[in-house]
């Protein structure tokens, strides 16, 4: 397998710090937005040119304008092992895809998740059941299988949990709850958002039914996502969007349309090509050497893990045991310190880009917020503070994190 060192845009990046002198930045917000792949904006930048409509011309442009958006969609396909009849539809992000996901489940459909869930995959569903935040591993399958065998022939069923938590960066039993759920004549989606960037997922080996994910943490971001999976809910769903190109004939009356099947039923107006094709290239960037990037991943994240634990005053979220399977994300807790100070005074002082707040997964933050305050055994923030780590994040990065750390615990700001 070759080794391969992929290149993000602005990893030299000066900053100013506030004593006036400059250093390079230390992106550790991977997790929010990716930077941008070269191979990305390459692939943008060698289309621009002939960027013209897609499925809408004869011309020369056009030709190939289409065939680059349809060769991307191959590509991502390719990317997350689809099957042969599962579609692939472009959206604007996972956000958008849940939701498109969500105005396509058959009537009556319940849908069984966590309370845990980023947002984008607790707020779209029309009719849910919701699952408490886990005490441990073993409480996620037996609730999924209490949870289902009580629905028993309620209807359909969906079960729709994330691939990689976007708070602590671990990664949930999916093969196994996608067993559970199929058991059970269920269906599973997967927000994989937070678990795409990281490893690589096979939608046909995993057995998952529909997953969602996001250009712009996949350092890709040109404004694309996308929803894959089985055909048969999408094709009979109403379309997403109603519009030119999701449209196979429109009579003289507006009543009288025939819809698309297929993709193109959910991709009505001028597609998104170029976040397309950014997507794709990332996508094919990194399958070339997924075992690299991973191994370089865990050695960084078992440094900024190491060096928190080393921290008495500092404690990290976490929601299974310490040594569970994870991607590069981790939240912590700071304590009698304020998250926004601690991120303020990270980048101010330091040159360092990290995240404050409860990561648009506020029942999982404050639950695992509170576990850590009573670890501490100290007053904590009601929010938290999250360094996720990617392709081009150093050990010097972590290190520098780490001193920061240091410094803010023993001269910390008062929190009010």
């Amino acid at each position: 397998m070759p080794t391969i060192a992929p290149v993000v845009l602005g990893a030299d990046l000066p900053v100013r710090l506030s004593d006036g002198t400059t250093v390079a930045y230390a992106n550790l917000d991977y997790a929010a937005t990716a930077p941008c792949l070269a191979a990305a904006a390459d692939a943008v930048n060698e289309l621009l040119p002939w960027y013209a409509s897609v499925h809408r011309g004869a011309g020369a442009a056009s030709r190939r304008c289409t065939l680059a958006y349809e060769q991307s969609r191959q590509t991502i396909a390719d990317f997350l092992d689809t099957r042969p009849d599962d579609h692939v539809i472009f959206t604007r992000n996972t956000t958008d895809a849940m939701n498109l996901l969500a105005r396509a489940l058959p009537p009556h459909a319940t849908v069984v998740t966590w309370a845990g869930e980023h947002h984008a995959n607790l707020l779209p569903w029309p009719r849910v059941h919701c699952l408490p935040v886990p005490a441990d591993l073993p409480a996620v399958v037996s609730g999924l299988t209490r949870a289902l065998a009580d629905l028993g022939s309620a209807g359909p069923v969906l079960v729709a949990v994330t691939g990689a938590s976007n708070v602590t960066g671990e990664v949930w039993p999916i093969a196994e709850l996608a067993e559970v759920a199929h058991r059970h004549g269920a269906r599973i989606a997967v927000d994989a958002a937070q678990l795409a960037p990281h490893r690589p997922v096979s939608m046909t080996a995993a057995g998952i039914d529909y997953l969602a994910l996001s250009g712009h943490k996949l350092y890709a971001p040109f404004g694309a996502g996308v929803l894959a999976g089985r055909a048969d809910w999408l094709d009979d769903a109403a379309p997403y969007l109603a519009g030119g190109g999701a449209t196979r004939h429109v009579g003289d009356e507006a009543a009288e349309v025939q819809w698309q099947s297929g993709p193109a039923r959910h991709e009505a107006g001028t597609p998104n090509l170029l976040g397309a094709v950014a997507l794709a290239a990332a996508c094919a960037t990194l399958a070339t050497s997924p075992a690299v990037l991973a191994h370089h991943e865990q050695d960084l994240l078992t440094r900024l893990r190491d060096g928190l634990a080393a921290l008495p005053q500092v404690a990290e979220l976490r929601t299974f045991d310490v040594d569970h399977d994870r991607v590069g994300i981790v939240s912590f807790a700071v304590a009698d310190q304020r998250a926004a100070d601690v991120a303020y005074r990270l980048a101010a002082d330091h040159g360092i880009g990290v995240r404050d707040g409860l990561f648009c997964a506020h029942p999982l933050a404050r639950t695992l917020l509170a576990d850590a305050a009573e670890r501490l055994d100290r007053p904590t923030d009601r929010y938290a503070v999250r360094a996720s780590i990617g392709i081009g994040t150093t050990a010097e990065h972590i290190d520098r994190l780490l001193r920061g750390l240091r410094e803010i615990v023993t001269s910390p700001a008062p929190m009010t």
